[in-house]
């Protein structure tokens, strides 16, 4: 069976880290789900969400806890620490090529049988996994937190799934058990090749309204992506030019930033949406399911959203933040999580032309404290925030800069 990993991360200078992974995984004919606890008809599990990232805990062959990011982006539950092989007994497992992802055993990752996967509340049916020989993404320095891997579709298909990101609280129950919260949106899924997709519409000044098919991406940080917009209708009227959206096997992803006038999602009709438009020299031409993007993280937090894959469809009820305005980020930077314990911010990118780059800030430039408070005391998400706070905002970095320390003031610009 060919699984396709598409994975997207919202990075607040980037808009977005991807990665496309494909390969061949031989699997049993048996189904490989979750489902409740015999006893139980509900389970809530707590999550955070850092960077947009819904992150659990969960036990493998009785070891752990180890960290998963929840992503219905992803076919297959993927191991991405290396060092995962040592801490939990896997008796038999085979080797993988994955194409694109580098030479030598860079190239290789190990196929599981199947694993116990435990999750308070919930028991796992034949769940094996892939388990990467080494940790090329770096989720752990990109999240600021200890990364393990991903679970995805099994996670998903045999149960209604509610997420709560307000409460941070993902609660599960049997599909025949589902009551819907009151006036919600009910709106259909496609569940295709192991993903869920939407239909919906986008608004781009000048044009007429597209119609798209969206995969439902908890995976994806950003509000939404839409592929093979430049190569039809040419470049937005206004964007941030030659973003880098993300990294990809063979590279750096290119593409543009750009507002939508409005995005159509069942009843909900938003303005001013950030989306991403990657370079179509960019695009995937393997795909199994045609799509024309997907849907991310930056609209599906500002609801409660229930996934019922069994029953093809997916709930939206608006939340607090609903009617909060789309920020991208205005200081230019891309930067991770480094040291043994995570607590170091190193830059790595600086946009061109961004309030950053005007300040001289550089690609290895070392974060210390912003406004005088150490990052050490910050998660990314902290920081991330106060890079898209307000435009024309100075904020005193104290910077670790060609073997000194510098105070820079950097006021951010609001790029679009």
């Amino acid at each position: 069976m060919l699984h396709k990993l598409y994975y997207n991360l919202r990075h607040p200078g980037a808009l977005w880290l991807a990665f496309v992974l494909t390969f061949c995984f031989a699997t049993t004919a048996r189904a490989q789900y979750f489902d409740l606890d015999v006893h139980k008809k509900k389970v809530n599990i707590p999550f955070k969400l850092e960077r947009n990232l819904m992150i659990i805990q969960l036990k493998i062959n009785h070891k752990g806890p180890f960290n998963f990011i929840l992503d219905t982006g992803v076919g297959l539950m993927i191991i991405t620490d290396p060092k995962l092989v040592d801490s939990i007994s896997i008796p038999n497992k085979r080797t993988l090529k994955i194409p694109g992802l580098g030479e030598g055993d860079d190239s290789e990752a190990y196929v599981t049988s199947t694993l116990d996967i435990a999750i308070p509340g919930l028991v796992s049916y034949d769940v094996a996994a892939a388990i990467l020989k080494k940790d090329v993404f770096n989720l752990s320095g990109y999240a600021g937190m200890p990364i393990h891997g991903l679970l995805g579709y099994e996670f998903f298909n045999n149960l209604a799934v509610k997420i709560s990101f307000q409460d941070s609280v993902v609660t599960v129950c049997r599909p025949k058990d589902l009551k819907p919260f009151r006036k919600a949106n009910k709106i259909p899924m496609l569940v295709e090749d192991r993903k869920a997709y939407v239909y919906a519409k986008a608004f781009m000044p000048g044009i007429a309204p597209i119609k798209t098919k969206l995969v439902v991406d908890l995976g994806a940080g950003h509000p939404v992506s839409i592929e093979h917009y430049i190569e039809t209708y040419g470049l937005p009227q206004k964007f941030i030019a030659s973003a880098n959206l993300g990294i990809g096997l063979n590279g750096p992803i290119n593409g543009f930033i750009s507002r939508m006038d409005e995005f159509d999602l069942g009843k909900f009709r938003m303005k001013k949406v950030l989306a991403s438009f990657p370079d179509d020299r960019n695009n995937q031409t393997n795909l199994t399911v045609k799509r024309d993007g997907n849907l991310g993280v930056g609209i599906l937090k500002r609801f409660t959203v229930i996934l019922d894959y069994p029953d093809s469809v997916m709930y939206l009820k608006p939340g607090s933040t609903y009617n909060d305005p789309f920020e991208h980020d205005m200081s230019g930077l891309e930067y991770y999580a480094a040291g043994d314990h995570l607590e170091r911010i190193v830059i790595s990118r600086v946009e061109p032309g961004s309030a950053a780059d005007e300040v001289g800030l550089e690609r290895d430039d070392e974060i210390i404290s912003i406004n005088f408070k150490p990052v050490s005391r910050m998660n990314l998400q902290d920081i991330d925030e106060l890079f898209k706070s307000k435009d024309d905002r100075s904020l005193l970095l104290e910077v670790y800069h060609d073997k000194r320390v510098d105070n820079v003031v950097l006021t951010l610009k609001r790029r679009i």
